[in-house]
């Protein structure tokens, strides 16, 4: 899937305008105005694929996030008030067994996922939040199999066996995390927090984030829910660099995914490593991390290295 979440990422971003419609009745007049003094705060995107990372095509093989952030001008990236602020997301995620071509028996099967959610950042007492939910769209109905396939063919890569992949399936998610910054000096900050998701998997995770640099103090981070990497919402006119290490484990539930009725195992928790650097200038930013995912299922041979990055520019 090297290049195949490169070009999806490429078509998906640029296709991207808005998910975020307001809707008023017509005598709810003062509803209608509040909404409409809603303004573009940010945009925040990542992508991250296994061959960025330990260079192989398996397992949580490749996924693109793309985030708009809204709220009123002036606003705090978290402000006090649940609802100022509001994230409408969509991602594509390909999961995929460890040989594409010729899976092996008792690997994961293959699933294309898209996924729409709407998001809201707030603050109260020091305690960071952010809460939100939407629908995820698993299956062949996706087409990302047949997208996989078809750039595959482009580059004369192996095809992709699709005959065990997920069956189209719709689920709803939600997504809460709670959240508190700690100052390590002038230019460091330690983030503790505990994140619990509903959905095709439903877990509860705890961790932190520690952040050494410049940047980082006045942007809303948003947490890619694959790798945990944090990518910005916002974007201030800090410029300089800044370094970022993290780790949290999980206790999964139950995952659609790896379905005890397919005969999975789940391993006893998930872990998750994490480091990035960001740098940002004047009109560009520039973030590459590494992801360590530990094995996800007893079947599993071992765990995986995920790349991520992002690249924008400034106009």
């Amino acid at each position: 899937m090297r290049f195949s979440c490169a070009v999806l990422s490429a078509v998906f971003g640029l296709g991207f305008v808005s998910l975020a419609a307001p809707v008023a009745a017509q005598e709810d007049v003062i509803h209608m105005q509040f909404d409409e003094r809603r303004a573009v705060l940010g945009y925040g995107r990542l992508f991250s694929n296994d061959f960025l990372g330990d260079g192989q095509d398996r397992w949580r093989s490749g996924s693109y996030v793309f985030s708009q952030i809204r709220g009123y001008e002036g606003s705090a990236p978290r402000p006090s008030e649940f609802g100022e602020v509001l994230e409408w997301r969509a991602r594509t995620d390909i999961l995929a067994p460890e040989n594409l071509v010729t899976p092996a028996a008792g690997d994961r099967r293959y699933a294309g996922i898209f996924s729409f959610e709407a998001y809201t950042h707030w603050q109260k007492a020091s305690v960071e939040y952010s809460a939100g939910g939407g629908l995820a769209f698993v299956g062949p109905q996706t087409g990302l199999g047949n997208f996989q396939t078809t750039v595959h063919k482009w580059i004369d890569a192996g095809e992709p066996d699709l005959s065990n992949q997920i069956e189209d399936s719709i689920y709803p998610t939600a997504t809460f995390e709670a959240a508190r910054t700690y100052s390590l000096g002038e230019t460091g900050t330690v983030r503790p927090f505990v994140e619990a998701m509903a959905g095709p998997e439903t877990l509860l995770r705890v961790g932190a984030d520690m952040v050494v640099g410049r940047l980082g103090g006045d942007e809303l981070f948003l947490r890619d829910s694959g790798t945990g990497q944090l990518y910005q919402g916002t974007r201030s006119a800090e410029t300089g660099t800044s370094f970022v290490l993290g780790g949290d484990i999980a206790y999964v539930a139950d995952s659609k995914y790896l379905a005890e009725s397919d005969g999975y195992v789940l391993t006893d928790s998930r872990q998750r490593l994490r480091a990035g650097l960001r740098w940002q200038s004047e009109n560009t930013t520039v973030f590459y991390g590494l992801t360590w995912l530990s094995e996800e299922f007893e079947a599993q041979s071992e765990g995986q290295t995920i790349g991520s990055l992002k690249i924008q520019f400034q106009f």
